[in-house]
């Protein structure tokens, strides 16, 4: 024990030992609450090293944790070797730089295997809402105001801003085209606005106003899914 203890304090391990204390506080906090593991992720850019696709923390801990385990049982071999001077002290710098090396190709390849089991999905977009019937949350849809509940393809539901351009008397179709004017639902009743709890339609998007331009829509037009044979 006396001897791990000797190399741990010694260079190059002791270096590493330094950045293992800093790593484990750093996920003590984590763990109470006190940080995020993405913290630092707009920081440090680790895609050119080969590191990238996992939160910049977890690539940084592994890499401290291999190359300390690596420069201390390198520095346990130097310790029982019997070099001594300056040939000691180039070896040191040698276990120093192969425990870098060590520590960013483990890394790299753990990093490769976790994003091929795990691949990176796009973040949500605002996009994916196009086409997709929404629920009107307010009592009317006017040009400049209005507000309904939409769900995304993983089921879960966002409120949006939505506008109805006009008056607005076209509905659209589940192709998102433009039907005629003072179009008539199923029922026989005409389509010319918008209330709390009506249907309708994201056909587009305004990225300046950062709202949904909606129509009017009949559910009972959605010919629903395809069936199979």
């Amino acid at each position: 024990m006396q001897e791990f203890l000797n190399a741990g304090t010694a260079f190059p391990a002791v270096l590493f030992g330094a950045a293992l204390a800093v790593v484990v506080f750093f996920w003590l906090l984590v763990l109470v609450g006190a940080a995020d593991h993405h913290s630092f992720d707009g920081d440090l850019g680790t895609g050119m090293a080969g590191v990238g696709g996992v939160p910049v923390t977890v690539t940084v801990s592994v890499m401290v944790v291999v190359g300390w385990f690596t420069s201390l049982t390198g520095t346990v071999l130097l310790h029982r070797s019997a070099v001594t001077g300056l040939t000691r002290a180039g070896l040191a710098c040698a276990v120093l730089a192969g425990a870098l090396l060590i520590s960013w190709t483990v890394t790299r390849v753990l990093v490769r295997l976790v994003r091929r089991r795990f691949p990176e999905e796009p973040p949500p977009s605002r996009q994916d809402f196009l086409g997709r019937i929404c629920t009107i949350r307010t009592g009317s849809v006017s040009s400049d105001f209005g507000q309904a509940e939409v769900a995304a393809a993983d089921g879960s539901t966002a409120i949006v801003q939505v506008r109805l351009l006009g008056s607005a008397n076209a509905v659209h179709g589940a192709d998102g085209t433009d039907g005629a004017k003072g179009a008539h639902g199923a029922d026989g009743t005409e389509l010319t606005a918008l209330t709390s709890g009506s249907a309708g339609l994201l056909y587009a998007y305004d990225d300046e106003g950062e709202f949904f331009w909606v129509s009017p829509y009949d559910r009972a037009l959605d010919p629903g899914p395809p069936r199979s044979g």
